[in-house]
Order: structure tokens, then C-alpha cells, then sequence
């Protein structure tokens, strides 16, 4: 039996919610406890539409090392940004063209909104075809430098865990 008969057709994206609402709530209740789980059943389930074929995470354990990894140089980042900004010197920005290796759209979206979040760095675009995203860099030396860590910090983690 899958967790889908039971009404969790995303049953990772019901623990996150759930676990997302219990640090938002102000203290752990009981209140809270079953609002997280009224959250965790519900917009899964109103959301099932929009999630047609949803990959199947093979190793999910590396999940753990990849939000190690992004957590790490959020902080990491804002330090360098942050010298970046109170130094006198001008940044060197430039947009960079990303050559894709993942292909479902949801591990592109985890690609791109985990670049977003890393400060001095955004995802500007995808193109219409998915093999390239456009990143625009706040302060960057070398584009191929910059390729090449993005690749190993987390397009290939997620590729590990949805192939």
C-alpha cells in the first residue's frame, strides 16, 4: 500500500508542512500540532494537480548533506556579501549561462530557488527548452569557476537523489 491511499499523495511535501508550521507556530500546542496536520493532508491534496509526475526520491538521505551544504553557504555568502558591499571596491556582476544536467522540472525549480536563496547570487531565467538557467552573479572572477561549484555544491547532490 502506498502512502497515496491514504490521502498523501506528496507525503514528503505533508512532513515538511508540517514541520514548517510547527516552527512557525509559537510554541509546540496541541492547537498546533493538529492545525500542522489539517496543513499537511489539505494542500497536498488541493495541490495534487499541479503534480502530475512527481519524481521518486532515490536517495534521500543525501537530502540531509545537500541542505548541510546550502545552509553552510547561506551563511558563508552573507559574510562575503556583506564585505563585498563595505569595501571599496565594485563588485564584478555578470550573468552567467548555467548548462543543465537535470531535466525534471522540479529538480531544475530546487536548482534555481537554492541559487535565489544563496546571497549574491539569483536565478534569472530558464529557457524554453530546460537545458540552460541564467544566473546573475554579484561579484564573480571566473564564469567556469562559478559553473563548476554550482554543479558540485547542488546540481549534483540532486541529481543523486531523483535518478
Amino acid at each position: 500500500m502506498t502512502a497515496a491511499r491514504f490521502g498523501f499523495p506528496q507525503p514528503w511535501l505533508s512532513v515538511a508542512l508540517f514541520i514548517v508550521w510547527q516552527f512557525l507556530a509559537d510554541g509546540v500546542t496541541g492547537a498546533s500540532v493538529v492545525m500542522g496536520l489539517i496543513l499537511g493532508i489539505v494542500i497536498p491534496q488541493i495541490t495534487r494537480q499541479f503534480w502530475p509526475d512527481s519524481p521518486r526520491m532515490q536517495k534521500p538521505w543525501v537530502l540531509v548533506r545537500y541542505l548541510v551544504v546550502v545552509l553552510y553557504d547561506i551563511v558563508v555568502a552573507s559574510v562575503t556579501v556583506t564585505i563585498l558591499i563595505l569595501s571599496p571596491r565594485q563588485p564584478r556582476s555578470a550573468f552567467v549561462s548555467y548548462p543543465l544536467k537535470l531535466e525534471h522540472p522540479l529538480g531544475i525549480t530546487i536548482l534555481a530557488s537554492t541559487i535565489s536563496l544563496t546571497p549574491g547570487t539569483v536565478s534569472a531565467d530558464v529557457s524554453d527548452d530546460g537545458t540552460l538557467l541564467l544566473i546573475h552573479a554579484l561579484d564573480v572572477d571566473d564564469d567556469a569557476e562559478l559553473i563548476r561549484s554550482i554543479h558540485q555544491r547542488y546540481e549534483k547532490p540532486l541529481l543523486e537523489m531523483f535518478r
